[in-house]
């Protein structure tokens, strides 16, 4: 049953040895990153799993290592928890999110969940409740950016809508609004360059599973987009009666 969660963004910049003399710039990201996962663990789960946008469907365990070679700079991240396993490589959302968990220490057991875009936000959904149920106390940590049109200077370009667009997903993010995440539509993403979508989906679909006396409280800890990409930082946690 899902206790926790977390959305963070992946950019490799919030590496500091990637963005190097702009590391600065998301430095708000990434101490509003490293106090969502705080929380996370906080609810002491027994899981945690961590989602992210990938080539296909895959599973990836502790020890898993993702490369940012590709961007400049030989730096690996490795998924917490286990000795690195070279054969088992991260994509770029998770390779960033196992950096930023192994900023932290003492883990309870983990393993990663990719995700591609082609999924729908049904099967994302399912995937969620289906993960939820792994263990008693599960935390999810969902890897996505926001529209990435936000501006002229962006990687997609300004596209008309997107900014009022991503104003709702970080109101629904703070809100916790499961439907207005359900109703994402996989059209309309792709027209914004969206990169978090599938991961989000995954997201509600565990958190709408989750049963008994209390409610989901939303706390939004960033909403920055330096680069014309939204990098929402949220958390959830669950509250009893």
């Amino acid at each position: 049953m899902l206790v926790s969660a977390a959305v963070l963004p992946h950019p490799p910049a919030l590496v500091p040895d990637v963005a190097a003399g702009a590391a600065h710039e998301l430095e708000s990201v990434r101490a509003a990153c490293a106090a969502a996962i705080d929380q996370v663990r906080s609810a002491e789960p027994d899981l945690v799993v961590v989602v992210g946008g990938g080539s296909e469907l895959a599973t990836f365990g502790p020890g898993s290592v993702g490369s940012l070679a590709g961007f400049g700079v030989p730096v690996r991240a490795t998924l917490p928890g286990a000795v690195p396993d070279a054969d088992a490589t991260l994509p770029l959302s998770l390779t960033v999110g196992a950096w930023l968990m192994a900023q932290h220490e003492g883990w309870p057991p983990l393993r990663a969940e990719s995700v591609p875009q082609t999924v729908t936000a049904g099967e994302a959904a399912a995937f969620g409740r289906q993960w939820a149920a792994d263990a008693d106390r599960v935390a999810i940590i969902a890897m996505g950016d926001g529209s990435a049109a936000l501006t002229v200077k962006a990687p997609g370009y300004l596209v008309d809508g997107a900014q009022l667009w991503q104003k709702g997903i970080a109101h629904a993010l703070a809100d916790v609004d499961l439907d207005v995440i359900a109703a994402i539509d996989a059209d309309e993403s792709s027209a914004f360059v969206v990169a978090g979508r599938p991961a989000w989906q995954v997201l509600a679909g565990a958190a709408r599973d989750r049963t008994g006396p209390g409610r989901w409280r939303g706390d939004l800890l960033a909403d920055e987009s330096p680069y014309g990409v939204a990098y929402p930082v949220a958390t959830w946690t669950w509250e009893q009666a």
